[in-house]
């Protein structure tokens, strides 16, 4: 027997999320769907708002990796200033 049915929720409340939020409910839809404890048609809904919150996911972790930035040093190991994130490795390091 399956768990009573939760309400679907629509995508809209999604842009709204933060990184955190978005992803913990992820997480829980994930489970959810890994036990295998809700019926076809709500599993296609929560897979559905899944692959939502997992887009807001990837966009916000671009929008805050175009924010990142590495501290230049000087010659005396002072900071200098900033330079954009090195795209080719990935680190500020």
């Amino acid at each position: 027997m399956s768990a009573p049915k939760a309400p679907v929720k629509t995508l809209d409340d999604i842009k709204d999320m933060t990184f955190e939020r978005a992803l913990k409910e992820l997480e829980a839809i994930v489970g959810r769907l890994e036990r295998g404890d809700v019926d076809l048609e709500e599993s296609i809904a929560i897979y559905e708002r899944g692959e939502a919150l997992r887009d807001h996911c990837d966009r916000l972790l671009k929008a805050a990796e175009a924010k990142v930035e590495k501290l230049t040093l000087g010659a005396d190991g002072t900071p200098k200033g900033t330079t954009p994130l090195d795209k080719d490795n990935g680190s500020p390091f």
